[in-house]
């Protein structure tokens, strides 16, 4: 398989890691569109959002604990914004389930 998110959770590809444990890893953005930008992947390779299921929506949870622990720790306690594209119509570049966590300063509503 050759997918970048994958490579970067097996450590052949370098990245700035934020958070790292068993089933997530979180690292910057290489192109941040906020002060903080941070993309938190399941290690396990899952397509999009379409593909979550009982069998692997633990690590999903998992991700979401995660955030509110970073949001904490990035010091983002006046809020932030968690982004998922899912498939071409949504905008997704990279097949791998992924979460953008934006912050830093007040965003825009047209980023929804």
């Amino acid at each position: 398989m050759d997918c970048i998110f994958c490579k970067i959770a097996n450590g052949e590809i370098p990245s700035t890691k934020v958070y790292e444990d068993e089933t997530v890893l979180a690292f910057k953005d290489i192109n941040p569109q906020a002060p903080v930008h941070v993309v938190i992947i399941p290690k396990e390779h899952i397509n999009c959002a379409l593909d979550i299921n009982e069998n692997n929506s633990i690590a999903v949870a998992h991700i979401f604990e995660v955030i509110s622990k970073l949001g904490r720790e990035l010091g983002l306690e006046n809020g932030f914004r968690v982004i998922n594209n899912c498939g071409e119509d949504g905008g997704q570049t990279v097949k791998h389930l992924h979460f953008h966590i934006l912050g830093g300063e007040k965003l825009s509503e047209k980023i929804i």
